[in-house]
């Protein structure tokens, strides 16, 4: 028997590392562990925000929401909250001290990566196939799927990607 999206086999019949159930046998280390934070039967956990400290706020939340289609950002106490699809705000505050520059990947079908891709292009926005800027002007294939990094107005390093990292379907 097959298990459904996100589901596990039953614990009797799926091989074990560790005692934590892998849901295919010869998958890396890495790939288990992954397999293991992604699991669905632990608990019910959702990111819901996290706070995205800017220059200036208002440039990097509009950046955001017009590159991604998504709708003007909402004022909320000091941050302009950015939502996407599952729910999640990115909280945008204005901040006068030093920003360490942060990751923030975001899934996309293929075509809004082809809409969002397009802005990109468009804007004259630079971009890279990696997150450490060294193949400028590309697009990464990685699992089937494609993805592509650039930067926000505050350095943050933004990426977008259509098919999760280690999921090669």
């Amino acid at each position: 028997m097959t298990p459904g999206p996100g589901k596990l086999p039953p614990a009797s019949s799926a091989p074990t590392v560790m005692g934590v159930v892998s849901r295919h046998p010869g998958q890396s280390h890495w790939e288990k562990d992954y397999d293991r934070c992604a699991r669905q039967d632990v608990m019910t956990i959702e990111l819901n925000h996290t706070i995205v400290h800017s220059r200036d706020k208002r440039a990097a939340a509009a950046f955001l929401a017009g590159l991604f289609g998504l709708p003007n950002p909402v004022a909320w106490g000091p941050f302009l909250a950015v939502g996407v699809a599952n729910q999640v705000t990115l909280d945008f505050y204005d901040s006068d001290a030093e920003i360490a520059s942060q990751h923030y990947c975001f899934l996309v079908g293929e075509d809004e990566f082809d809409q969002i891709f397009g802005r990109i292009q468009a804007q004259g926005i630079p971009h890279w196939a990696d997150p450490g800027h060294d193949k400028p002007d590309e697009i990464n294939t990685h699992d089937g799927g494609r993805g592509v990094y650039f930067d926000d107005p505050s350095g943050h390093n933004l990426e977008i990607i259509t098919r999760p990292y280690g999921d090669s379907r």
